[in-house]
């Protein structure tokens, strides 16, 4: 993906984790958001986030498409 670009996360169930990952010569978190089922997250890559993360059943929407996340029991 491309700087800039959005990412719609929608939880399909309580909890979900939705966790931005900094971009650089190291990896970390940098910013981490809990939802709700039905709540809605709009995320964006920018010049400090390089890769986001989803724990959880949730529905992922892109420009390249969509996928479903499994929950992690």
């Amino acid at each position: 993906m491309e700087k800039n670009e959005y990412v719609v996360i929608k939880a399909i169930e309580d909890g979900v984790n939705v966790i931005g990952l900094t971009r650089g010569t190291d990896t970390r978190f940098h910013h981490s958001e809990k939802l709700d089922s039905g709540e809605v997250m709009i995320a964006q890559f920018t010049d400090h986030t390089s890769a986001i993360k989803v724990r959880g059943k949730a529905k992922i929407l892109t420009s390249y498409g969509e996928v479903e996340s499994e929950n992690r029991k």
